[in-house]
């Protein structure tokens, strides 16, 4: 592992070996960026998948940086017009999924939620048919550290807030009492792991940099971003890496650029505006909206 950033190994967890196709699709709401980077000109943000990049290129000029060169390879070609496919996260949560039956799920009771648009009713059916005892036994025995340790790297496992189980499954309640799941393709994603397979017709607005995030920033012109899609990057990350990527930000920021920041972790107290619930993805603790001056 580096002592930096979690990500430059390319690897889920700190074994030998070469990089690895991580993500296949994202699990980071975009409508998030695209309200809160508005009327701004270029934006910087981490490739991942290329799903953010893809949803931005549409009113922005993007730059799509990646640590890792296998994740952005794959990011370039889903531009292109690939078919997305299975990293790593994706084959660890249809593991879990394949539990499902053992707890009381059925694939057709799924369907049924994933169909309704009432909010009120989600509620209802989660708390009454998947959110039972068995669901939360299993599902808090998935998120145990003790189990999440044989896939994820140490530092990114530091990153998580105390009894994840819990927690996590409180920030999927909360989803599903804010977002029609018939209109939200991040609760397929979840329950059935149906991939997103999104379309860019704009391939010219996206330039892809392999790199480290702040290298890269720190490489550009003073003031050459508006906007800033961090996605998670500093989840794992050591203090001598979030003050660099912090210097490296706020050197490219021109004036009143934005930063979008998420984490799994639980805001801290100093955070006084926190968008997580607004992120139909439903997984995050934190997503932060901040000037880049005060990154």
């Amino acid at each position: 592992m580096s002592a930096e950033t979690p990500w430059d190994s390319g690897r889920l967890r700190a074994a030998k070996g070469g990089q690895r196709l991580l993500f296949g699709q994202m699990y980071e709401d975009a409508e998030i960026e695209r309200d809160a980077f508005r009327g701004r000109g270029r934006v910087f943000c981490i490739a991942s998948a290329g799903c953010t990049a893809m949803r931005l290129c549409v009113d922005h000029e993007v730059v799509a940086c990646d640590i890792n060169p296998v994740q952005l390879a794959y990011a370039e070609r889903r531009v292109r017009g690939e078919a997305p496919r299975e990293g790593d996260v994706e084959r660890v949560m249809a593991l879990a999924r394949a539990f499902m039956p053992l707890v009381g799920w059925r694939r057709g009771a799924i369907r049924s939620f994933l169909a309704l648009s009432d909010t009120s009713e989600q509620v209802k059916f989660w708390q009454a048919r998947l959110n039972t005892r068995r669901f939360r036994a299993g599902f808090d025995a998935l998120m145990s550290p003790v189990l999440l340790r044989a896939v994820y790297a140490a530092p990114l496992l530091a990153s998580l807030p105390a009894r994840f189980g819990p927690v996590l499954r409180k920030r999927l309640e909360r989803g599903f009492g804010l977002h029609a799941n018939a209109t939200n393709p991040y609760a397929a994603a979840l329950l059935l792991g149906v991939m997103n397979n999104e379309a860019c017709s704009q391939t010219a607005g996206i330039q892809f940099v392999a790199g480290d995030a702040a290298t890269s920033l720190e490489s550009r012109a003073a003031g050459s971003f508006d906007a800033f899609s961090l996605s998670n990057i500093l989840d794992g990350a050591e203090s001598a890496y979030r003050a660099r990527l912090s210097r490296a930000v706020r050197r490219a920021a021109g004036p009143n650029a934005v930063v979008v920041l998420r984490s799994f972790a639980e805001p801290p107290p100093e955070q006084t505006v926190n968008l997580a619930d607004r992120d139909r993805a439903m997984l995050w603790g934190s997503v932060q909206v901040s000037e880049a001056r005060l990154f």
